[in-house]
């Protein structure tokens, strides 16, 4: 693709990220897109064949971005692996404190498109909440023992997006602090209690002589 045929994919895909984020898939047809992007619809068409895959294209660019944040998150995140994944969720609340703030976009898409399984936007997201998940198993495998990873990964994940839901419901960010610090209690559940050294004290028995 040329550079002038990628600037205006991303154009359109700026637009439409805009677009669907803010209002939904549904609320939002292919002329607003093309307007939003500065183009005629034949040319947001010589792109995208239709608006499902916009609307799958939309998804995918979100991403490696999401995940790649999620693990800076982690990573620049004092204390221990349990520490480390509270400090996502409290970093989601002050995003969500953001006036713009409105979910997560691949499940709001998925709640718009529950009707249609096989629709390319909802293999998208479930190759990405799948990617989420596995990405949390390979932390934890190196935190728990092994056979804990996988389940630990699933509990973080549903602690994770049933607060994305209920803070959306309530537009109450403490949500997703209250699921972190569920979260970073599960996690130190599964984590080894470090050994602590005993010391032996010597015990010196005291002999008293015997009177009378």
């Amino acid at each position: 693709m040329s550079e002038t045929g990628r600037s205006t994919r991303e154009r359109i895909l700026q637009a439409a990220g805009k677009l669907f984020y803010g209002e939904g898939i549904r609320a939002v047809s292919v002329d607003a897109v093309a307007e939003k992007a500065g183009l005629t619809k034949r040319t947001l068409y010589y792109h995208f064949r239709s608006k499902d895959d916009l609307i799958a294209a939309y998804l995918e660019i979100r991403d490696q971005p999401n995940l790649a944040l999620f693990k800076r998150w982690f990573a620049e995140a004092d204390g221990d692996v349990a520490a480390k994944v509270e400090a996502i969720f409290r970093n989601l609340a002050r995003s969500a404190r953001h006036s713009k703030w409105k979910g997560c976009g691949f499940l709001r898409t998925s709640v718009e498109l529950v009707n249609l399984p096989g629709h390319p936007a909802m293999v998208i997201g479930r190759a990405h909440k799948k990617r989420v998940e596995d990405w949390l198993c390979s932390v934890f495998e190196d935190a728990v023992a092994s056979r804990e990873a996988r389940q630990l990964a699933r509990q973080v994940i549903l602690l994770l997006d049933g607060a994305f839901a209920v803070v959306l419901l309530h537009r109450d960010p403490s949500y997703m602090e209250t699921a972190g610090a569920a979260a970073a209690r599960l996690v130190r559940g599964l984590m080894p209690t470090p050994r602590k050294s005993i010391k032996v004290a010597k015990v010196r028995r005291t002999i008293r002589p015997r009177t009378g």
